[in-house]
């Protein structure tokens, strides 16, 4: 989902800078949050180290592909908030994020505004979603397959739609253009075969080894219902 260099330019990348601030709200509303009502600040820095870590090895490690108006990746972002919780996935992609542009991809730095606002305003989304579809009674580690299909899908196709607005919005309407674009939706969407089973995957390992993941290092609705 990184948005390519030179897709959006000039002054047109002011706009970037103000969506990042909103995005940085939408953050800091989500860590607020898991503050309040899921382990307070302790929690929150713990599991955020950690998502921060994963996040930069899922950008390093994992395979990525250059389609059409941006790059297909991995990204497990309903994995991260399932495991723990939004503030601490939010931070986490951001934080990683930003390591890999300072160590590793330097050119990217400029978009990184566009990048933030492409992973943490459908993040917010999911989050948003996960309070409908899943019942206050039901732990994460027991969400259904149709669940975190519903999450997956939510937050890659946020993805897809902002990767879309900043290519049309820098670039153009042309008929390349919409291609690219086009391209880039209809590979990104494949990744929704996989995250879901990682998901479930995941949840259920964290279910058999509840020992170890009754901790702080991971969001309380893992295991538990909300009271």
């Amino acid at each position: 989902m990184h948005i390519e260099p030179g897709l959006v330019d000039g002054t047109k990348i002011l706009l970037s800078y103000a969506t990042a601030a909103v995005s940085a709200g939408l953050m800091a509303k989500m860590a607020v949050d898991t503050i309040r009502r899921d382990g307070g600040v302790s929690a929150l820095a713990i599991r955020s180290v950690v998502t921060t870590a994963l996040v930069f090895s899922f950008f390093e490690v994992l395979p990525h592909h250059p389609v059409g108006v941006s790059e297909v990746h991995l990204i497990l972002g309903s994995t991260l908030f399932l495991m723990f919780g939004a503030g601490a996935a939010a931070i986490g992609l951001t934080a990683g994020l930003l390591l890999q542009g300072l160590f590793f991809a330097p050119f990217d730095l400029p978009q990184y505004g566009m990048n933030i606002t492409t992973l943490l305003v459908p993040l917010w989304a999911l989050s948003a979603l996960a309070d409908r579809i899943i019942p206050a009674g039901t732990p994460y580690v027991e969400v259904s397959y149709k669940q975190a299909l519903t999450l997956s899908t939510a937050y890659q196709g946020g993805i897809v739609v902002w990767v879309a607005f900043w290519a049309l919005y820098g670039q153009g309407m042309s008929v390349e253009n919409l291609s690219e674009v086009a391209t880039f939706g209809a590979a990104y969407m494949t990744v929704i075969l996989i995250e879901p089973l990682v998901d479930l995957a995941v949840l259920a390992a964290a279910k058999a080894l509840h020992t170890f993941s009754r901790t702080p290092v991971f969001s309380a609705r893992l295991h538990n219902a909300v009271t």
